[in-house]
This record gives C-alpha cells, structure tokens and sequence, in this order.
C-alpha cells in the first residue's frame, strides 16, 4: 500500500479508552480527583499556592500510568498502522499507552505525564523514566520544573496542528469522549465534509452530535471490531453490520 494513497484514519480519544487499561478518569468518583477539586491541583492558581501538592497529586497519577497497560483498543490502532493505513492520533490523555502500543504518530492536545516542562520556558521538556518531580527539581535555567500537562485556564498549544490532522482525515474516529471538554471538542466540526464521523462509546447513542455515527461498546471491544473489518477490506468504511446511525 503505498504511503501517498494510505486511507487516513484519524482517531480522537479521552479518558474512556485509558480507563479501561485502569487509569481513573477525571469523573471518576472513586478517581484519583475525588479528593483533590480541581481548583487545588490543577490550574495555574493551585500552582502558585501550593506547588507541593500539585507536585505530588501529579506524581501519584503517573505512577498509575506506568502500571497500566494498553488494552485491546491501543494494540488494534498500533497494528492497523503497521498494516500501512496513515493511523494519526490526537488524545486528550496524558498518559503514553497509545505509544506503548506502537502508535507512532501521537499528539498530546493536553500534555504529557511523563515529561516534565520548566516554568519559564514551555519549549524546554524533560522525560521522567523513573520518578517524578519534587520541589527544588530546575530546568537548565534554574527555574522549578512542572508536570508538562496543560491546567484548566491554560491554553492548549497544539490545537491548530489537530485542526489540521483532522482536515486531512478520510474517516475520523472518535473514541472514549463525551465531547464536553472545549475547545478539543470542536475538533468535529474540521473534518472534511464527505469525511465519515464515528463515535465508539458505551453511552455513544446519547453523546453523538448529528451526523455522527454511534458504536455503543466500550473502546477495547468496538475499536478492534472496527479495526479487523479495515484491515480486511484494506479501506477505511462504515460496517453497517456493527453500526447504528
């Protein structure tokens, strides 16, 4: 399949695709939040009160994420890539399991978990293999270093590339959202026009705007189901034997 003529599936997933590796959502009410408001530990206020326990809600989340593991949704897109399909990927979660899985073109709307970023230069990003940040953890300009995750209030600085991916898709797949959360929500509204537009979700028949198609399961169930009828068919299509529009 040559690489100019690769069907391009462009994906969108939240926090319903990591959940099902193990990650605790952000709704969740037994989630890592329930005892942290979000004003406390997520925003630039909460940074500059009390950065110790953004600190160190931020490294209780990613020792989370390094014991989880891709689930059976993540492995399916990893292997449609290889199979030579243009597979790009825009999350909405922090975590690296996409990449785990073998995705190899990722873009993070909201950061990463396992970076760290300096406080007065954004460009200047650190992998965090082992451990996490503590107070007094500087950049290469001696200023603290912060979880490189974007906080409520801050903007989100790789949204005009996503506008750009998702103009480019043949088929926007949309996984494990409610499409609440602005402006990565509005990501729809830039795909092409004869684009077909799925939505897999266990509560898909409620959350799908018009026009979208609706798959009622859970991500590690209707992305592989997708996935094997792609691979097949060697095409990007809408099964009508497993969707419902």
């Amino acid at each position: 399949m040559a690489e100019q003529r690769a069907p391009h599936l462009v994906v969108f997933t939240g926090a319903g695709i990591s959940a099902e590796s193990g990650i605790q959502t952000f709704r969740a009410e037994d989630g890592l939040w329930a005892d942290h408001p979000v004003e406390e530990v997520a925003t630039p206020g909460a940074w500059r009160r009390d950065p110790a326990r953004v600190l160190a809600f931020y490294n209780a989340r990613r020792d989370q994420v390094r014991q989880a593991r891709p689930n059976a949704a993540h492995k399916a897109l990893a292997a449609l890539e290889k199979q030579g399909f243009r597979v790009s990927i825009i999350t909405q979660n922090i975590d690296d399991l996409h990449e785990r899985a073998g995705s190899r073109h990722v873009l993070h709307l909201h950061g990463e978990l396992l970076k760290a970023r300096s406080t007065v230069d954004r460009r200047m990003h650190y992998p965090l293999p082992r451990g996490g940040i503590e107070l007094g953890d500087i950049c290469d300009k001696g200023s603290q270093l912060r979880p490189d995750v974007v906080w409520f209030g801050e903007e989100v600085p790789h949204f005009g590339e996503a506008c750009e991916i998702v103009s480019e898709a043949d088929l926007l797949l949309v996984v494990g959202t409610s499409l609440a959360v602005m402006p990565a929500a509005s990501l729809l509204q830039y795909a092409p026009f004869d684009a077909p537009r799925v939505l897999v979700d266990p509560e898909a028949e409620a959350l799908a705007p018009p026009g979208v198609t609706r798959l009622s399961q859970p991500a590690g169930k209707g992305v592989p189901a997708l996935v094997r009828h792609w691979r097949r068919e060697g095409r990007l299509w809408v099964p009508e034997t497993l969707l419902a529009s």
